[in-house]
């Protein structure tokens, strides 16, 4: 019985570890706020206390909007900022009912690469695509992308993006 639970939770242990094993596969893309296109700036719905703006590659944004899937080497990249607040921490909003950026405190990578799923647990598979996170300046996050890939895992039928259609106007 012991060693069942011990070759069980060594199991869970690889798994987790080859989710998170490939994570410097994705570079942080230089360039990318003049280079790819803004397709979408809006209040992150996962996020209450966040702002989101929307990047894409020229490859990612061609096969959008040609209806086809994204190819391998597709980039998605959001500029995270946190919402500016009052004196008692709430989240203040403009007469439009929307958040007001403040503070630019992350770069979230989306990214396509070729069996890049297979390292990963299929709970946590968004096919090919991987994430990685990054400070203003860079500098990788020691995030836990594992939050990421759950997040975005049962979207399959939007190629695991929430702004798939948006993308593809």
């Amino acid at each position: 019985m012991l060693v069942r639970c011990l070759a069980a939770c060594l199991g869970v242990f690889v798994l987790a570890f080859a989710a998170s094993a490939d994570e410097e596969r994705i570079s942080f893309p230089t360039g990318y706020a003049t280079q790819f296109e803004n397709y979408l700036s809006l209040d992150r719905v996962q996020n209450p206390d966040q702002i989101i703006r929307l990047f894409a590659n020229d490859k990612a944004l061609k096969a959008a909007r040609q209806g086809r899937e994204l190819p391998n080497g597709s980039v998605l990249v959001g500029e995270i900022y946190k919402a500016k607040t009052d004196a008692e921490g709430n989240v203040v909003e403009s007469p439009l009912g929307r958040r007001i950026r403040d503070k630019f405190v992350a770069v979230a990578v989306m990214e396509k690469g070729e069996g890049w799923g297979e390292t990963i647990p299929k709970a946590m598979r968004n096919g090919d695509w991987d994430f990685a996170i990054f400070s203003p300046d860079g500098e990788r996050l020691n995030k836990d992308l594992n939050a990421c890939r759950s997040c975005h895992a049962p979207h399959a039928k939007t190629q695991h993006l929430y702004s798939l259609q948006h993308l593809a106007r």
